[in-house]
This record gives C-alpha cells, structure tokens and sequence, in this order.
C-alpha cells in the first residue's frame, strides 16, 4: 500500500474531528449507556509501539483486527507505527451506523475493511470473520445493568461455546469482548486491551483472571495512576492488559505496571502466574512501599469480618424524599412515630463520634428524619391526614414510580435495620496518609444510608461489649488505626482518584490490633457472613 506518513497523519486529523463532532452530539448519560468512550490517538501509539517491541520480527506481516473499532483510533495507530507495508490485512468492526460511518470514509481508502454490525454475533456465526493475528482494541465499557436478560444469556452462551469460559452476569461487555475476541484471534496472535482496571479487584472478574494467568502467556498490565485519567469523559480508572495466545510455560511470570506511561511506568513488579490464579485482588501489583501488605488478609490473619458483621446502610430509592429535617416534619404535622433517626450523608457530616439525644436522635444540626411507615394506605389515609398528603405529594411526582421504591409494599416502607454502633463511610478520596473512608462511632439510634457502611459487632466482639459497654471507644480509637494505605489496598479506586469499599472488602481489612489488645477475642474467631444479615421482609 503506497501511503506517506504524512497522508496516514492527514487523516488521522481528520479523524480526531469528526470524533470530537460526534462525542458533541450526543449526551454524556448515552454515551455512557452506549460505552462509547474514544481511546486518544497518542494512547493508541504508545500502545502499539509497545505492542511492535515484543513482536519485533516475529510476525512479518500484521493481520489487524478491533472488534470495536469506533472511528479507527487504533487502526490509526498502528498504520503510523507498523507502516502500511506490514499491515497485509485489516478488520475492524463497529456496531454504531454513524461511527461506522465515519471509520469506513477514514480508513477503507488506507485498507481497513469496516464492517457494521455487532462483534459478538458476528463473531458466533459459522464461517465467520477473518482472523487476525494482532488485535488492538478499547472494547465498549457497557455495564451489566444496561444489558438486558437475554442479552446476557445469549452472551454467556456465545462465550461459553467459543471461549469455553462461564461469565458472572455482573460482569461488563467488555469481559465478553475480551474473552471473544481471543477465540478469534489466531494461535500465537498479539492483543492488546484498553479495559476499565476494575477487573482486577471485583468477584466478577476472578474468571477473567483466572484465563490471563491459565489460557494466554499474559505479557503486561499496566495501570494508570487513576487520578490521571486517560479519558475526559468516562471516570474509570484504566488498564493496558497485554497477552500472547499462547499457553504460559512453567514458571512464567507476567509484569504489572503502575503509574506513569507504559514505556516508562514508575512502578513495576514481575509476577508468577501460578500465584496469580487464584489471587483475588490484582491491584495490589506492584507490590511496593504505596500498598501497606498488612491489608492483604492472608496467612490466618484475623480480619474485621471475624468481629462484625458489615452491611451497607439503608437503600431508601429516594432520599430526597424519604429523608426529611426533622423541624420541617414537625412543622408539616408528621407523626412522631413513623420518623426515625437517620444520619447525614457524610459529606454533611463533620464529627466521626455521633451523640445521642434523649429522645435518640444524633446530636446534630440539622436533625434528619425517614420516613418509614408500614400502614397500608387507606389506614394512612383515614388517621394521619398529614402524612397522606406528604405522600400523595411524593407520589405525584414519581418517587413511587422509582425502581426500588415500586417493588416495596407498601411503597413508603423501609428496610428493617437497627442502629449500628460503628460505621464506615462508602467511598471518598484520599493519597499517601489520608484515609479515603472514615470510621464513626454512632452512639445514637440513627440509622446510616446506603452511603455507609454499617458495622454490627458480632460473635466474641458482641459478647465483649456486652460484658464491657466502655471498651466501645477503644474498639473505635484501634478502628481508626487502619491506614489509608491498608483501606486504600482493601477497596477498589476509579478514575480521578475516587475510592470505594464493599462491605466483604472492608471485612478483610486485617483487625491484628484487636487481638493484640484482647487476646480473648481470637477465641471465637470465624468468619461471619456479610448478606442478607437484614433481608425486606416478605411483601
């Protein structure tokens, strides 16, 4: 193929325009929907450049493919990097008419065959797409709850038949286009995936782990630091996963990658495979001074779910409506008896010891109140007027209509859940020393939200504050010994820099202090399960 450099770069240009065009055309929320999130030009270069190192001669002549092609980003770059006398052939598939559009006038004149449709059904019909040997690609970033049901069976079938892989149903598109994708791609072949790195710490990823560390010669991960986000629009904190279709030889070890770029990382550690397997967390790589190996929870080290059991806090569907200042209940005539304590979100709540009132609500200011009733409506009606009509306000404008509130019986009724004594928060942020997530010790009787997460002392801990009410403030004052490096390594992070914690994660947080202060408690250790601890009742 005679084409200049200058020409490849012409287009390139005209490109990154008509890219920008269409990113303005369409909302944030369906783009997000969609997953359509454009890789950047200069991203894709440093990507294929790398990819070109390690092939090196290897490969003489490239067969490229992108099953989501967008506008041709990558095939952008590896045209500037391979040259266009080693691209042989070219594939890339897009299932967006008008970005299909766009690719097809770019890039069919400089030889890439674009073809319209949905990659993971081309890729299940019988005599289908021709196979690359060197995939680059950005697959969609389409989250399991934009997937319908079917959808996702006939995902999870397609898969299983050509992948020979079971998905979790929470995974996203793009674990299937990764796993798809390399039943494509020839023996030997190279792929490289810009991909959300929250694969590397979620339950649903352990699969796709599992097929990097077992099934490819699993070459590089590479994460960006996640307060650099590599893309303006989509805050998720991004990885490079680099493998060769090849089974790992005995004793292979794999490169994880941090922070900076990926020719010039400023972290980096080699990994065994067989050690990676069955890790459950990956983010912990490169295992340096950044992650405090006390989080980790291995070798019987007593953790926090041997002393609590942890929950999040209460799902309301609308707290908008549902929480209200409690002198406005008063002033709005709302009966005493369906209000009950709630707390602030955390970003109103400044104090991490919460008093309680007499009455057992917090001692703060503003006092907030949910509403949680469990008359049906016709008795709401006949005896509590005032509270009918707040009601009737909230069901005019469409809180009854909302997801979870519309599956309760009644509607304005909320999970049963009592106080918890002790609380996390959710998500938050925070680098080096500073702890994204804070501890509060609740001595009131307010409920948390699901902004929370609420810990309830459980087996010997429970026995102990039982027996021994005062030690409360010294089980909260060695809670908050845990670093933020410790919760940081514990829970997940996403683009920007926003860190987040699931109840089972903050439950393996290593709890050594505790033991050491009360040898007793080791006693009864065993784990306690996080679930279900407070389930809806029947409706």
């Amino acid at each position: 193929m005679n084409v200049t450099a200058r020409e490849i770069s012409d287009v390139e240009s005209s490109r990154r325009r008509a890219q920008a065009a269409f990113d303005a055309s369409r909302s944030a929320s369906e783009r997000n929907r969609l997953g359509q999130f454009a890789t950047p030009n200069a991203l894709a270069v440093e990507i294929a450049t790398y990819v070109k190192t390690l092939i090196g001669g290897d490969t003489d002549r490239v067969d490229f493919g992108d099953p989501a092609v967008g506008s041709g980003s990558f095939y952008s770059a590896t045209l500037a990097v391979f040259g266009p006398d080693r691209i042989r052939r070219a594939v890339g598939i897009e299932i967006d008419p008008a970005v299909c559009r766009a690719a097809s006038e770019h890039w069919s004149p400089l030889g890439l065959e674009v073809l319209r449709g949905d990659f993971t059904r081309l890729i299940a019909a019988e005599g289908g797409l021709k196979r690359p040997n060197l995939v680059l690609a950005n697959p969609p970033y389409v989250r399991h709850h934009h997937l319908d049901r079917n959808t996702k069976e006939r995902l999870h079938s397609v898969t299983r038949r050509l992948a020979n892989v079971d998905v979790n149903g929470l995974a996203g598109l793009y674990v299937y286009f990764m796993l798809l994708a390399t039943a494509w791609l020839v023996e030997k072949g190279w792929a490289a995936w810009l991909v959300p790195s929250e694969f590397m710490d979620v339950n649903y990823g352990a699969v796709l782990k599992r097929f990097l560390a077992e099934r490819v010669t699993l070459i590089r991960v590479h994460r960006f630091d996640p307060s650099e986000t590599q893309f303006d629009d989509a805050l998720v904190s991004s990885a490079v996963v680099v493998f060769r279709k090849s089974a790992p030889t005995r004793g292979y070890r794999a490169e994880f990658t941090f922070g900076g770029s990926i020719t010039a990382p400023r972290e980096s550690e080699s990994c065994a495979v067989e050690m990676l397997r069955d890790e459950r967390k990956w983010t912990v790589h490169p295992r340096t001074r950044r992650v405090d190996q006390r989080a980790l929870g291995g070798n019987g080290d007593p953790v926090l779910s041997d002393f609590f059991r942890i929950h999040r806090g209460i799902v309301t569907g609308g707290n908008d409506f549902f929480v209200i200042e409690r002198a406005e209940a008063q002033r709005r005539g709302l009966p005493a008896r369906f209000l009950r304590p709630v707390l602030p979100s955390p970003r109103h709540l400044k104090a991490t010891v919460i008093e309680c009132g007499p009455d057992g609500f917090p001692v703060l200011d503003p006092q907030l109140a949910l509403i949680d009733c469990d008359l049906p409506e016709t008795a709401v009606r006949a005896k509590y007027p005032a509270l009918w009509d707040y009601l009737q306000s909230g069901n005019d404008a469409g809180i009854r209509e909302r997801y979870l509130v519309g599956k309760r019986t009644p509607w304005y009724r909320q999970e049963r859940r009592e106080p918890a004594p002790f609380l996390c928060t959710y998500m938050g942020r925070g680098a080096d020393d500073h702890r994204p997530f804070r501890f509060i010790w609740n001595r009131s009787l307010a409920v948390g939200t699901n902004l929370y997460l609420m810990l309830y002392p459980a087996g010997s801990m429970r026995d102990m504050l039982a027996r021994h009410p005062e030690r409360a403030r010294e089980v909260f004052d060695l809670l908050n010994q845990v670093t933020g490096q410790e919760l940081r390594a514990a829970g997940r992070v996403y683009g920007g820099g926003l860190h987040k914690i699931e109840p089972s994660e903050l439950g393996r947080v290593v709890a050594r202090t505790l033991v050491e202060r009360w040898p007793e408690l080791a006693a009864r250790r065993g784990r306690l399960e996080t679930r279900g601890l407070f389930p809806m009742a029947a409706e």
